[in-house]
């Protein structure tokens, strides 16, 4: 009986696991969110969410783990990721006038199925591989692989360029989720250079849609169809 209860004190989950989890959970669900919505401007105001949490997550990590670099990568990625990003994204828009999110062949409704089967897939294969530690939320990494796959879902099932920009910034998201689950203790020189390369495709995306815009007048990727071989 007491080996019982030992046990069951020891599947307990800690304030800090449920913390992290639920917010992993939370960026999973707007990422399902991201996919459903049909005007550009709320998948950005969605990514500013979703990168709002894992920001607060770092400073969170980084007051448990006593990490005080964990406070400039928190300060860094809302200024980028919340405030620029978002920022310039809208500007494009404005520029195009664009409003509506491009869908590919498949309807919505099979695009949210994909994204489901292949979250599954990805949560409980990675809670199959038995990672687990005192200190590893094995849910929240498991959201996070959740999370990476369904960014890739919508890069390759919306045929706008914003919509596939998004993808590929939430896709950065689940990578500094899974870096703070497995790693919070990082060197602050790599968390940084995971938000430059993210700046840099910003810049990248930016000048994609603008060039895109302005030689075929939509945002579309469709008529890029016709260059393959």
């Amino acid at each position: 009986m007491p080996e019982m209860a030992a046990s069951l004190v020891g599947a307990v989950p800690s304030v800090y696991g449920g913390i992290v989890n639920v917010a992993a959970v939370l960026m999973l669900l707007i990422e399902f969110l991201m996919l459903r919505a049909a005007l550009l401007r709320a998948q950005l105001r969605l990514y500013a969410l979703q990168s709002l949490i894992v920001s607060g997550l770092a400073a969170y990590v980084g007051a448990t783990h006593h990490a005080p670099e964990l406070y400039v990568l928190a300060v860094l990625s809302i200024a980028l990721k919340v405030v620029i990003v978002p920022w310039v994204i809208r500007r494009e828009l404005r520029t195009a006038e664009t409003e509506i999110a491009g869908s590919g062949a498949l309807g919505v409704a099979s695009e949210v199925l994909i994204a489901i089967v292949v979250a599954a897939f990805g949560f409980f294969a990675t809670g199959a591989l038995g990672l687990s530690g005192r200190l590893l939320p094995t849910a929240a990494l498991s959201s996070a692989v959740a999370l990476m796959l369904v960014a890739f879902v919508i890069m390759t099932v919306r045929s706008d360029v914003v919509s596939q920009a998004v993808g590929f910034f939430t896709l950065e998201n689940s990578v500094s989720l899974a870096s703070l689950v497995v790693a919070s203790g990082l060197p602050l020189i790599l968390e940084v250079a995971f938000l430059f390369d993210l700046l840099v495709a910003v810049v990248v995306f930016g000048v994609l849609m603008r060039v895109h815009h302005g030689r075929m007048s939509t945002l579309s990727t469709e008529p890029l169809r016709r260059l393959r071989g």
